[in-house]
């Protein structure tokens, strides 16, 4: 097999037989990055749980302190009182029916779908569209929220789900 150069002295800098502190690793990628465009980081930790029992399930939401560096596109489905709020606060996308109604006739061109509480119910029906392209809000991700200001605000500024 045949190696770059550049994967030869990466492979003498790094003792591939040591266990590296998260900080010094990534001070070592970056210290050893040979490409001319931003990469990205994906981390892998064993957590030691049982994901059959749903009580060991870890999921959230993170925000960044940087943000991610991608542009996302929102979409806010509420009543018109909080529509010009949303617009304000950055969100793409912004309606209640006619927005649902473009959802199930296949326009979905968001990348992350915020809902207020009293509107829940009127998703139900695009929910098995939403679902499985994991845009459906949830509560417990921060999607469905009263405050859609603040909701747009973290989702436009680098929050970031997580789950086991």
């Amino acid at each position: 097999m045949k190696t770059s150069k550049n994967k030869k002295k990466l492979l003498e800098t790094v003792d591939t037989m040591k266990v590296y502190e998260v900080s010094d690793a990534i001070k070592m990628l970056k210290d050893n990055s040979f490409t001319k465009f931003d990469e990205t980081l994906d981390i892998a930790i064993r957590l030691g749980i049982d994901t059959s029992k749903t009580d060991q399930n870890i999921k959230g939401v993170i925000n960044l302190p940087n943000g991610t560096g991608k542009k996302i596109k929102v979409a806010v489905i509420c009543s018109d009182e909080l529509q010009e709020e949303a617009k304000k606060n950055g969100a793409d996308i912004v309606g209640e029916s006619e927005l649902i109604e473009n959802i199930n006739n296949g326009q979905i061109d968001f990348d992350l779908l915020i809902a207020t509480p009293d509107v829940m119910p009127k998703l139900g029906k695009v929910a098995k569209i939403l679902g499985p392209k994991g845009l459906m809000p949830n509560p417990k991700l921060g999607t469905v929220s009263k405050d859609v200001a603040l909701a747009v605000k973290n989702a436009k500024f680098g929050q970031v789900k997580f789950k086991n």
